[in-house]
């Protein structure tokens, strides 16, 4: 029954999008939203079902590579434009911003289109940590007091009860800072290119290869859907997992594409200049689904699962995303090149990974508090909003955008050197704890080699 209803909210999409039927904007960002609603819970069925054949850390990875992938397509279809319009660093440079930020056509649009995809990638990555993470965390405390979630530990004092983090997710904390080191790199070269690829698509694969030798737990919190479909023999329940994921993914691949641009219409037509539109509410719209995921592992006291799909999440983001970006941009431009963006957008990529290594020095200890989730959500918007106050001039502010972008990337460093270094110990302990399951994966016990020393 509970599939049943999920698959209904889906129904009316599948009527508009084979039907090509034009309802106007809001009646399809409604049923659109409705859609991407459906699929995110048969999503996380069907990664919950698959724990019982294969490591919990693969089926979230699948989990996670699904709920964006309308992400990616969004920030192919910008990369592919800007590749196919010919837009190349040399030729952009003969532009000013101004010039560029206007134009409607030719090659001016085209640089146009490469700085949004960057715009929309750093956009994605930054909400996925400054409302995903945050949000996730103080939902996971609140619902402890019906779900009884182990992993949620009560203190005293203000704003300090913690979501304590499975020592498991080692593997993917440690890769995604070290995706992070690099793509402080990134605007140094001027763009992205083979190298940037190379290393960040690199660093996704042996990820998955780590987590495809990982052993099979089988959880003992499985419920409802799941826990009928696990119960299902061979070959029976794969099939259904396979059903679950190809389904859910084609309804949320097909119907975030038209609710972001729903969206985005509607916002513009309110006043709301385009570049902000698809920064910030496009990737809120492409991320909603893997949200709804995490939110409904949570109200299963499953928040280290959660966890670990955002994790997951923002890791092949923040590798698998640049790294194939650049790559359609080349294609479409008929040979190699780097995929250009402005001053601007290195200033987005820089602060983009500030934020993500603040917010891998608040997880380096495997926990995060309310209160440090909330410093993450209150830095994430407050630059969003002076930002938008700027773009608007709705009040005087001394800073342009380029610099108060540079600011918050000062602030976030400063405020994660500062956390790395009174959490040492525990960094140590983490990159230790990535040491062995990289030395388990290809077959050297920690505990035979610690023996034979």
């Amino acid at each position: 029954m509970q599939v049943a209803v999920a698959m209904a909210l889906t129904v009316g999409w599948i009527y508009l999008f084979t039907s090509g039927i034009d309802v106007g904007t809001l009646t399809t960002v409604a049923v659109s939203g409705f859609a991407v609603l459906g699929a995110s819970f048969l999503l996380a069925w069907g990664a919950e079902t698959a724990e019982k054949d294969v490591p919990r850390a693969f089926a979230i990875a699948v989990l996670a590579i699904l709920a964006v992938a309308p992400e990616y397509a969004v920030d192919a279809l910008y990369a592919w434009n800007a590749g196919a319009g010919g837009a190349t660093t040399e030729a952009c440079r003969q532009f000013t911003a101004a010039e560029i930020e206007s134009a409607t056509g030719g090659l001016a649009r085209a640089c146009h289109d490469a700085n949004l995809a960057i715009a929309n990638m750093t956009g994605a990555n930054r909400i996925l940590i400054g409302i995903g993470w945050a949000g996730i965390a103080v939902f996971t405390v609140w619902r402890a007091a019906k779900t009884r979630d182990p992993a949620v530990t009560k203190r005293d004092g203000f704003l300090t009860d913690a979501v304590q983090l499975d020592t498991d997710i080692a593997t993917e904390i440690t890769f995604l800072f070290l995706a992070t080191m690099w793509a402080f790199l990134v605007p140094l070269g001027g763009g992205i290119g083979i190298l940037d690829t190379l290393f960040l698509v690199g660093l996704y694969v042996g990820y998955i290869g780590l987590v495809l030798k990982s052993d099979i737990e089988h959880s003992e919190h499985t419920v409802g859907v799941p826990k009928y479909f696990q119960e299902w023999s061979l070959p029976w329940r794969p099939l259904v997992v396979l059903a679950l994921f190809g389904y859910s993914g084609a309804m949320i691949f097909t119907a975030v594409e038209p609710f972001a641009h729903g969206l985005e219409e509607i916002g513009v037509a309110n006043g709301i200049p385009e570049f902000f539109m698809i920064q910030w509410v496009a990737p809120l719209a492409s991320e909603s689904p893997e949200l709804i995921v995490v939110a409904v592992l949570v109200n299963k006291a499953r928040s280290t699962a959660g966890f670990n799909a955002l994790i997951s999440s923002k890791l092949n983001q923040w590798t698998l995303l640049i790294g194939t970006i650049a790559v359609v941009y080349s294609i479409a431009l008929g040979g190699y090149s780097v995929l250009p963006f402005d001053a601007r957008q290195g200033a987005e990529i820089w602060i983009t990974a500030a934020q993500s290594f603040f917010a891998l020095a608040i997880l380096v200890n495997f926990e995060i508090s309310i209160r440090e989730a909330i410093g993450l959500f209150v830095l994430f918007i407050s630059q969003v909003v002076l930002e938008f106050t700027i773009i608007r001039d709705l009040v005087a502010v001394p800073i342009s955008s380029h610099d108060l972008l540079l600011a918050y990337t000062g602030l976030y460093v400063i405020i994660g050197t500062g956390l790395f270094v009174q959490r040492r110990e525990a960094l140590k302990h983490l990159f230790g704890l990535a040491g062995d399951a990289v030395r388990t994966a290809i077959g050297r016990d920690p505990a035979t080699l610690e023996n034979a020393d």
